[in-house]
């Protein structure tokens, strides 16, 4: 007997040595509970992983097993409250597996994933402890709630049923096999656009090759072919590297040679995804009918703001209709400067478009990103998008070169109060690299929540993939990119200014329809005359911006609209295609494709390309059925922003009510609710048709 109390105190002590010593395991040491990054290695994650699921299946168990009655304190809260080792784990690894990744991390990835399944299995599907909190929510009306208590209480009940729970036990385990599998064709969908994205380079030796492009983007040229131990120069499909080449080189040939590669990703070949979209497909809608649902688009709409495919169709409609002619004469127009240029062909190619706009945009309204970019220095963007956060908000940034970022790139910022009160940490990444997949994201590495009277306040991190400076310039933005910049730390002021107590109630937290509102609404600072006047300065001279260019800015802000707003709706299109039918089509996903963006399509279609293969958006980046909510986010935000115009674009008291209503209530009311008490009014789509000039 006593042998084995030894031998089980050795196990325990082995056990907590072994937590002691993975960084992912236990508490930070640092000021705030900060990420220890710079201790964390690959091969933590899966002991990790695996001790934090054990620890919250034992959490979940405690609630089983209590034999007091079930309460809202005993099983709602102590629900939400459990898997916090196994939220701290999964936080970290999943965004540096966007962030910086590698082969090990997606090997680790695919290995979790069947187990992560499970844990959400363990829970979702657990009978016992669903009865528990059908116990309470039966009761909700008799337990004299505070409204977050039974927005949470309602939510969790819901949470349940739409993640099985009424199922037969036949039923729960088909439920169970197909989200793992649907997890799994969903990470093997992101690697391979990540792996097809990192697989092409355009190779220039030849200076001919470079007619057009402006000194900086030889420049990014140069650099990564020194990155990538090649001669002369190299492009990428990176944005930073596709986009800027695709405006500006006069050589057709390379153009469409980019084009091709840029919209074949993942079509075909090693890395191909043109079966994984149907998989993915199919499996959504086996998901969608076992728990009762006639499409994908029914499930996931039912916790939206717009709440049925219909509506979403009707709110595409009342936007496109509009917009389409307006669209078609724009690109009509663009054709025609192409022609008096010398271009010869029938009509623009897509590989055409983006160089001739670019130049009809210079001609017209003599205005460039070459002109612009020396003005948008990413230092002084930095104290710019941060300054505006202080003058809206009267948050502060202190740098903190003292705690670790996850990368050398990385930024790390405290951020405070007016009044002194530490509200988050922020993490900005900026630049490209091979392990970071492309675009511009915002995420959290913890978020806000008060648990037995104890705050945290939340890690908030941003991530981007601007220009990284050359030997003779440094990190200079494209006015594009300074308005990404805006969005993304639009979403970061969401999470940074959650106000709450429970965790899946705060922050950024809330429906996808929704959670634009705060990122979109900044990016009309990027416009204002009154802001970029103060702080866009020539990184050479010191300069300040000239009033002419800002007019400039201004002048063409709707320039294309109608033609970008019929693109974005295509993508609304394209998702709700895939995900608003109850089969997956016969026809293959390029032939699919394009019979349904054909009755919007401006520019002729190119037959072996494809969005779909590519769309990490909506097939493995959580906007299925959803991507039409950054147009109907653009629709409250031109509402709301016109209260800004109306009572100044610095206007505290604005500011304040907008803070107080929408980015420091998450989910704690119906998304609705919350701005209407901000506006007085519900959004209306010819807000946003007016803003674009679409119509008078």
């Amino acid at each position: 007997m006593k042998r084995i109390v030894l031998l089980a105190a050795a196990a325990a002590a082995l056990f907590i040595s072994c937590k002691m010593e993975n960084p992912l395991l236990t508490e930070s040491p640092l000021e705030y509970g900060a990420p220890q990054f710079d201790k964390i290695k690959t091969e933590h994650y899966m002991p990790a992983f695996k001790q934090a699921i054990k620890e919250a299946k034992a959490e979940v168990d405690a609630i089983v097993a209590n034999p007091d009655e079930p309460t809202f304190a005993n099983t709602i809260e102590a629900l939400e409250y459990s898997g916090e080792t196994l939220d701290r784990v999964s936080s970290i690894f999943y965004n540096l597996m966007e962030a910086d990744t590698n082969d090990e991390m997606q090997k680790i990835a695919e290995d979790v994933a069947p187990m992560m399944t499970e844990y959400s299995m363990y829970v979702s599907l657990n009978e016992k402890l669903f009865e528990k909190v059908k116990a309470v929510y039966e009761a909700r009306e008799s337990l004299n709630l505070e409204p977050d208590q039974l927005r949470l209480l309602v939510q969790c009940y819901k949470g349940f049923a739409r993640g099985g729970a009424n199922l037969s036990p036949e039923d729960k385990e088909k439920y169970s096999k197909l989200c793992e599998e649907e997890s799994l064709l969903e990470l093997a969908y992101s690697k391979n656009v990540l792996d097809a994205t990192n697989a092409f380079t355009l190779e220039l030796t030849d200076e001919a090759e470079l007619e057009g492009l402006p000194d900086f983007v030889v420049a990014l040229g140069k650099e990564t072919a020194e990155e990538k131990g090649k001669e002369g120069w190299v492009f990428d499909l990176s944005y930073p590297s596709y986009g800027p080449f695709m405006q500006y080189s006069a050589r057709r040939d390379l153009r469409e040679k980019m084009y091709r590669a840029y919209n074949t990703k993942a079509v075909g070949g090693e890395f191909d995804n043109t079966q994984t979209v149907k998989d993915i497909a199919q499996h959504r809608i086996d998901i969608a009918n076992i728990l009762g649902y006639a499409t994908w688009a029914d499930f996931v709409l039912e916790e939206r703001m717009v709440k049925t495919p219909a509506e979403v169709e009707a709110f595409i409609k009342e936007l496109l209709d509009p917009s389409l002619p307006v669209a078609r004469k724009e690109v009509a127009d663009i054709f025609n400067y192409a022609k008096s240029c010398g271009f010869e062909g029938d009509t623009l190619m897509p590989w055409d478009f983006s160089y001739y706009s670019e130049k009809y945009k210079a001609a017209n309204y003599s205005l460039d990103d070459s002109m612009l970019k020396p003005y948008f220095q990413l230092e002084s963007c930095i104290d710019a998008v941060l300054g505006l956060a202080t003058r809206l908000y009267g948050l502060q940034f202190t740098p903190r070169p003292d705690l670790p970022g996850y990368h050398k790139d990385v930024k790390v910022f405290d951020v405070k109060d007016e009044d002194g009160k530490h509200i988050a940490l922020f993490y900005a990444d900026f630049f490209p690299r091979a392990s970071k997949r492309g675009g511009a994201w915002m995420t959290e590495f913890r978020g806000q929540s008060i648990k037995d009277g104890v705050e945290r306040r939340p890690f908030v991190s941003i991530v981007t993939n601007f220009s990284k400076p050359t030997a003779d310039a440094p990190s200079l933005l494209t006015h594009d990119e300074l308005v990404t910049f805006l969005h993304e730390f639009g979403h970061s002021l969401h999470g940074m200014m959650a106000e709450g107590r429970y965790p899946s109630l705060t922050g950024t937290n809330v429906s996808r329809d929704f959670v634009e509102l705060p990122s979109q609404i900044m990016e009309n600072w990027g416009y204002e005359p009154e802001y970029l006047g103060g702080f866009a300065k020539h990184y050479q001279t010191g300069e300040t911006i000239p009033t002419e260019l800002i007019d400039k800015i201004e002048a063409t802000k709707n320039y294309l609209a109608a033609y970008s707003q019929v693109r974005q709706l295509d993508f609304g299109i394209l998702d709700m295609a895939w995900h608003s039918r109850s089969d997956v089509p016969a026809e293959g996903t390029l032939e699919y494709e394009k019979a349904v963006l054909l009755p919007s399509a401006l520019l002729p279609q190119v037959p072996e390309t494809c969005i779909s293969t590519s769309f990490s958006h909506i097939f493995s980046g959580g906007y299925s059925a959803g991507y039409y909510s950054y147009k109907w986010a653009e629709v409250l935000e031109a509402d709301a922003f016109s209260l800004f115009k109306e009572q100044g674009i610095f206007n505290r008291e604005v500011a304040s009510k907008f803070r107080k209503e929408v980015l420091s209530k998450g989910s704690s009311e119906e998304e609705a609710v919350l701005y209407r008490n901000f506006r007085g009014h519900d959004p209306k789509p010819e807000a946003l048709l007016k803003k674009l000039g679409i119509i008078k």
